[in-house]
């Protein structure tokens, strides 16, 4: 297969981490609340020096190191729709050797208000069709989990409708700092460890 034949500078040491980023293509797409994972993800390639590039898994690709001589990260997005995020994710694991245990997918999470983070290893997917789809291609949900928060919607709003709305005007603000939440949420995984990183952002709002 494609990821058994990959060149030699793709090739990776055990310090690598995959973390992707939910959302689905598309400017139609890219400021919803379904998007934050990827949104969150450009937060982390900006700070990385990473640039997104096509990866024959159908994704988009970057990669960089935390720091100098640090872990090294390779950040993804899929190409497709949300509801198909495993076909990719499996891929890049293959591709890259990146265990399950490494994989960190940042996704949004309307049961987590929306000033808020949360962390978790395995676990259900409480509905979301895209950690759904990576649990199966990848045949367990053994992977870490950086949750968004985006709330549940208003008075009987369709929660499949609400999470493919933008944000207000009144929340971008707010959102700007979530997103740094976030991409510190998923440093923190790679550099202090699940228990760690949930003793900092758990029962912490956003400022």
């Amino acid at each position: 297969m494609f990821w058994q034949k990959r060149r030699k500078e793709d090739r990776v040491s055990d310090d690598s981490w995959l973390i992707v980023g939910l959302g689905n293509p598309g400017a139609k797409y890219e400021a919803t609340r379904h998007n934050v994972g990827q949104m969150a993800l450009d937060v982390l390639a900006e700070r990385i020096g990473g640039r997104f590039s096509p990866h024959r898994t159908g994704s988009r690709v970057a990669e960089g190191r935390l720091r100098p001589g640090g872990p090294k990260l390779i950040l993804a997005k899929s190409n497709g729709y949300m509801n198909t995020s495993g076909g990719p994710v499996s891929g890049l694991a293959k591709y890259f050797s990146v265990p399950a245990e490494r994989i960190i997918v940042i996704h949004d999470e309307l049961d987590v208000p929306f000033d808020a983070i949360k962390l978790k290893l395995g676990g259900g997917h409480g509905g979301h069709n895209g950690l759904r789809d990576i649990a199966k291609a990848l045949g367990t949900p053994e992977f870490l989990r950086v949750r968004v928060g985006i709330g549940r919607p208003p008075g009987q709003q369709d929660a499949a409708d609400f999470v493919l709305r933008p944000f207000s005007s009144a929340e971008r603000p707010t959102l700007a700092v979530l997103l740094e939440d976030a991409a510190d949420a998923a440093e923190a995984l790679v550099d202090e460890g699940l228990l760690a990183a949930q003793q900092r952002f758990h029962g912490r709002a956003v400022k």
